[in-house]
């Protein structure tokens, strides 16, 4: 028997009296967070919450996302972690494509307006019988109609709850992602891949009972989710929170709170490098940091080599991806670093570097990255014809290009799939390309990322106008603003008579690429 949900309890048992998060003026201890988990899952399944059930949560990085996330999983539910950014429309998807029976959605603000798309994707999703509002003031009554509160159900809850038993093989998170079919699929990964991810990412880390941790990765997130939260309850670390990440407050956190441990993903490295740091003791910050972590995307080598002469404190490049739980390779603290590799596999993973025919090719040539251990998910969540292509032969095809050199050191190259990482989000033009196909003044459009000096990528679409219509980049910008998310949408637009086709009609993107 396995329950993801057993590091939180450990860490409780141990460590009782312990900050585990911190955000603001407020600290929860381990004890706290586990309490308040076990009256989440008591509520959840005086609701009808059965193990195995679907349970969706959209929450910004405040204490209420592991409060709620380990409730889930204490009810034998799987979590399915849902973008703060998503419209109405990208809600409605994901709880239906999920079969999610709940809701957990945050009130949203002003700027963050989850709750009113929140509570439109509830009312449009198939099957999803509870919605429960997750307002900033516990006691206060519902924003969203027909919701009941995150703060009713903790006070009705049994802080006595007995964690219902799962085991290893059984989905503890899905997590969506996509490639070049199109809508976003959800990649199941069970307690075991991610109990497995969090154990060798703390001893790849070296992460100690005494590290502190700032998280501004989004725990909706693969990366923030397990290398940051999760792991860190295992090691039993003290975890800053940050809602939005906004550099110079970050370093002013990172030297108040005497973070030890920095996980960001390539952009951010960028902000940091180029904000004010105008009050913050950088050189009491570069005796206090231990480490820093970067992933997501590819760093940069120039900006490391910047951020470690300036910062004093090395920073550790992995690769991986969501249907890996998300680890896969690491440049570890106990081998030789190399700046622009990914590093080399983490332990119990296999990497291999396949050509179309997926046979191994030598060191130094290209191929597709393709991995295999037990950080492979179960599958994609009712999708066989993509499980059988993507997990062929027992290997994970990432879709990504690289190459491996002598000394078994990973590069990524490229990508196979045409998905965007912009500032450290994926981003499906497949997506994009469909809802601007909805607008009546366009007759095709195809989208693809440009290199992009701070968010690595940026979204570009060609645009064919309709006959007789006449478009403005800013109207299509301002269009497709309102109906997906804000990292989403295109920020280029470029129109065209025609675009690049092959004879059978499918748009050649390599020639719509810059050079």
């Amino acid at each position: 028997m396995l329950n993801i949900a057993s590091i939180l309890e450990e860490s409780a048992k141990r460590r009782a009296d312990k900050a585990a998060f911190i955000f603001g003026e407020h600290v929860l201890t381990f004890a706290q967070v586990d309490a308040a988990a076990r009256k989440v899952a008591s509520g959840l399944v005086a609701m009808g919450i059965e193990p195995g059930d679907k349970v969706a949560l959209s929450c910004p990085n405040l204490p209420f996302f592991p409060i709620v996330f380990f409730g889930i999983l204490k009810a034998g539910a799987s979590v399915v972690p849902l973008n703060v950014l998503f419209k109405g429309r990208e809600v409605e998807y994901h709880l239906s494509d999920s079969e999610a029976k709940a809701f957990f959605c945050f009130e949203g603000t002003a700027e963050l307006p989850i709750g009113v798309e929140g509570a439109v994707g509830f009312a449009g999703a198939e099957g999803c019988e509870h919605l429960v509002a997750i307002t900033a003031d516990p006691a206060a009554e519902s924003p969203l109609a027909g919701a009941t509160t995150l703060g009713a159900l903790i006070a009705a809850g049994d802080a006595g709850f007995d964690t219902v038993q799962t085991r290893p093989n059984d989905t503890a998170v899905i997590l969506y992602t996509s490639g070049t079919t199109g809508q976003p699929k959800g990649a199941e990964l069970s307690h075991s891949n991610i109990f497995m991810n969090c154990i060798v990412s703390r001893d790849v880390l070296g992460m100690l009972e005494s590290d502190v941790t700032l998280v501004v990765l989004p725990l909706f997130h693969s990366f923030g989710q397990t290398v940051l939260m999760n792991t860190g309850l295992l090691a039993g670390v003290t975890s800053v929170l940050m809602a939005r990440f906004e550099p110079a407050a970050a370093l002013r956190l990172m030297a108040e709170q005497g973070v030890t441990v920095f996980a960001g993903v390539p952009t951010m490295y960028w902000a940091l490098l180029n904000t004010d740091a105008d009050g913050v003791d950088l050189d009491g910050l570069a005796k206090t940091m231990r480490l820093a972590v970067s992933g997501g995307a590819a760093l940069p080598v120039q900006v490391l080599e910047d951020f470690e002469d300036r910062f004093q404190v090395p920073i550790l490049e992995g690769y991986g991806l969501s249907e890996t739980s998300p680890v896969a390779s690491f440049n570890h603290l106990d081998r030789e670093r190399k700046p622009g590799s990914v590093g080399t596999p983490i332990w119990g993973v296999e990497m291999r570097i396949v050509d179309a025919e997926d046979c191994e090719v030598a060191a130094g040539e290209a191929g597709e990255i393709v991995i295999r251990g037990h950080n492979v998910m179960k599958g994609y969540y009712r999708r066989p014809e993509a499980n059988a292509e993507a997990l062929r032969g027992g290997w994970f095809h990432t879709g990504d290009v690289g190459t491996v050199d002598d000394d078994g050191y990973f590069y990524i190259v490229d990508r196979t799939k045409d998905m965007i990482i912009r500032g450290g989000f994926n981003v499906y033009p497949r997506e994009i390309e469909e809802v601007l196909m909805t607008h009546p003044g366009i007759s095709l459009v195809a989208v693809l990322g440009v290199p992009h000096d701070q968010h690595g990528e940026e979204i570009k679409a060609f645009i064919v106008p309709a006959e007789g219509r006449r478009l403005t980049a800013d109207e299509v910008i301002a269009w497709s603003k309102e109906r997906v998310a804000a990292y989403k949408y295109p920020r280029l637009v470029e129109f065209r008579d025609s675009l690049p086709m092959t004879a059978t009609g499918k748009i050649l993107k390599k020639e719509l690429r810059p050079e």
